[in-house]
């Protein structure tokens, strides 16, 4: 039975997944507070559907403001049922060729601002005695491309820290799941969804050949995602890892598969290496 009337609180609501699930969990009759880093870029929400939406401006790298954004959500509506983390961005760039800075600011962005959202939202969900978090991670959390290493890496970080946030707070009443897409067509890989480190020639053939191959995957319909999500959101004990589109399984499974085969093949020096 589809379970309604829900409060969502969605970061990264103005392009992407984000948008599409802000808009779909609006149009089935729950009620969201949407929130972007530029308010304008979630105006329309609240033309289209008045009360049902609080729209909010929030940086999730600001600690500050995400306590204080988390906090008038919860006056808004009274309670949190559903936190969705799904703000976040990709660094291109080799492991050479990206700057410490650069790699501080994505994890500021794609680790930490959503450890800030949950923690926020934790002692609500608490009080509460339920409450679901999701994140949304990437097929990158299990497996790595190269020239966005650093990304798919923030993933694993992402991945972990779910992993063991499931574990504690399961005593509370709150679940965790961690949503991970393949290769959709959104706005993700577009201009304003990345950030490019500074060039190296060296890397200039490799570049170009692996954007041809990232260009030539098939990629997912978004708008066909959100009937997915609501399944898992509405099932009694939804998964804590769910992906979305049909390669992720075979591809995860292939890689498990390899490495545990590697594993294996250097089992008896490993295990040597435990002493008597």
């Amino acid at each position: 039975m589809i379970q309604q009337n829900r409060i969502w609180f969605i970061t990264g609501a103005s392009r992407g997944f984000g948008r599409i699930w802000t808009e779909a969990a609006l149009e089935r009759g729950d009620k969201v507070v949407a929130t972007a880093r530029k308010l304008e870029s979630i105006a329309d929400f609240k033309e289209k559907y008045g009360d049902n939406v609080l729209t909010l401006a929030l940086d999730v790298t600001q600690p500050e403001q995400v306590k204080e954004t988390v906090h008038k959500a919860h006056q808004h509506f009274g309670k949190l049922d559903i936190v969705l983390n799904n703000a976040g961005y990709s660094l291109v760039g080799t492991i050479e060729e990206a700057g410490a800075d650069e790699i501080r600011a994505l994890y500021e962005t794609n680790i930490l601002g959503p450890v800030s959202v949950i923690q926020a939202a934790l002692p609500i969900m608490r009080e509460q005695g339920y409450g679901h978090i999701l994140g949304t991670s990437s097929n990158l959390g299990h497996v790595t491309l190269p020239v966005i290493g650093y990304y798919s890496s923030s993933k694993w970080a992402f991945e972990a820290i779910h992993e063991s946030l499931a574990e504690e707070i399961r005593q509370f009443g709150i679940k965790v799941t961690i949503i991970e897409p393949g290769a959709y067509a959104t706005e993700f890989g577009s201009q304003d969804s990345l950030k490019f480190s500074q060039n190296m020639e060296v890397y200039n053939d490799f570049k170009t050949e692996f954007i041809k191959t990232i260009q030539s995957y098939e990629k997912g319909d978004p708008k066909a995602t959100p009937e997915a999500l609501f399944k898992m959101v509405d099932a009694e004990n939804p998964p804590l890892r769910f992906h979305l589109g049909s390669h992720n399984l075979p591809l995860v499974k292939s890689v498990y598969a390899e490495r545990i085969n590697l594993w294996e093949a250097w089992d008896e020096v490993s295990s040597a290496a435990q002493g008597s």
